[in-house]
């Protein structure tokens, strides 16, 4: 079977291979995948760099789903057939602190899809029972593949921030996962939701409108912090997400979060802060990141999906064959696209 995989370290070494279907143990599920959406740390993989150790050669992609087509001597919630969706944790100790708490997304052992073991740019990913979940019948699979950076947002922004009813969340950067932040913020009970961006994410800004943002601010024509301390008449925000991950976006947070306001960051930067962190002290402020998710947080999620209060449809620019991988990540590496879908080789896509 076609398969995406990174082969080295260095910037694109990254090819389509022929590579085996792989071997389900007693407790696994051999997965046909049916899509699987590219996320920007793929094409961070691509151009040579990652936030987590890659085991190479590895198979990319951690966003999908698809209809199981073999299962384990041990499997006993799932068949052949069932259309499921599949988190990221591809592996955890299963004995940690955290991992007895529910917390397994932050397992030190933890290695996820795409980079600590074989993805989803494949026609068949071998996945354990314990992270599988079924795919509400009114969400098809193209959507379901997004389910993973809905996921991303839900827990930045309704488990690790504290949105009250009618509190201004402001969202820094309208990539897929500021995008989806939106749409949980709506959900959660903000009052105003505001997004910025740059020039070339003039799309994705229209896009956050659509999803629900309040207002929308270009950060090339002004200035995002005044415009932010202007509309919360000089307070600032209750709550700044930060999905791009700078430094210059993390000290615009500290500069327009209120007094006694939260900092949630979600966006990776691999740059370091060349600033005063002071300010958190001055306006005792709370700064947190947030990783991943766990399995509540996609039960909500897919619940929020069938019932229309997430929509990930409209997130969807391209849908493009496997083969063109190459394609599907220049076109989110310019932002031209919002999110790609790659469908493998081989697969009937009748829904």
């Amino acid at each position: 079977m076609k398969a995406v995989v990174k082969y080295g370290k260095e910037d694109g070494m990254v090819e389509l291979r022929d590579v085996p279907v792989p071997e389900v143990g007693a407790n696994d599920v051999l997965l046909e995948v049916h899509a699987c959406g590219i996320c920007g740390s793929d094409v961070e993989m691509w151009k040579g760099y990652s936030t987590n150790p890659i085991n190479l050669p590895v198979i990319m992609g951690h966003e999908f789903c698809g209809i199981i087509g073999e299962v384990g001597s041990g499997v006993k919630e799932f068949k052949p057939g069932d259309r499921v969706v599949s988190e990221t944790s591809a592996y955890v100790c299963g004995k940690c602190d955290l991992c007895r708490t529910g917390n397994y997304n932050l397992c030190p052992d933890r290695l996820g899809f795409g980079y600590g073991t074989d993805g989803a740019f494949t026609r068949y990913v071998k996945v354990r029972e314990e992270i599988l979940h079924r795919i509400p019948g009114e969400v098809s699979f193209e959507e379901a593949a997004i389910t993973e950076p809905v996921c991303v947002a839900y827990n930045a922004v309704a488990v690790n921030s504290h949105i009250k009813p009618g509190e201004t969340v402001m969202i820094i950067g309208p990539g897929p996962i500021g995008l989806n932040s939106v749409q949980i913020a709506k959900v959660s009970g903000a009052g105003k939701v505001i997004v910025a961006g740059t020039g070339v994410d003039a799309s994705r800004l229209k896009l956050a409108e659509i999803l629900g943002a309040d207002i929308v601010i270009d950060s090339q024509e002004k200035d995002v912090v005044e415009e932010v301390l202007d509309i919360t008449k000089g307070s600032g925000a209750d709550l700044v997400i930060d999905a791009a991950g700078s430094p210059a976006t993390l000290k615009q947070s500290l500069d327009m979060v209120k007094r006694s306001g939260q900092i949630t960051k979600i966006g990776w930067g691999l740059a370091p802060v060349d600033f005063s962190l002071d300010p958190l002290i001055l306006k005792a402020v709370t700064l947190q990141g947030s990783y991943s998710h766990n399995w509540n947080t996609w039960k909500n999620v897919l619940r929020l999906m069938e019932i229309g209060k997430v929509k990930t449809k409209l997130l969807i620019s391209h849908i493009l064959p496997i083969t063109e991988w190459e394609k599907g990540y220049k076109l989110v590496e310019s932002r031209e696209a919002t999110k790609v879908i790659l469908k493998p080789v081989g697969v009937n896509n009748a829904e």
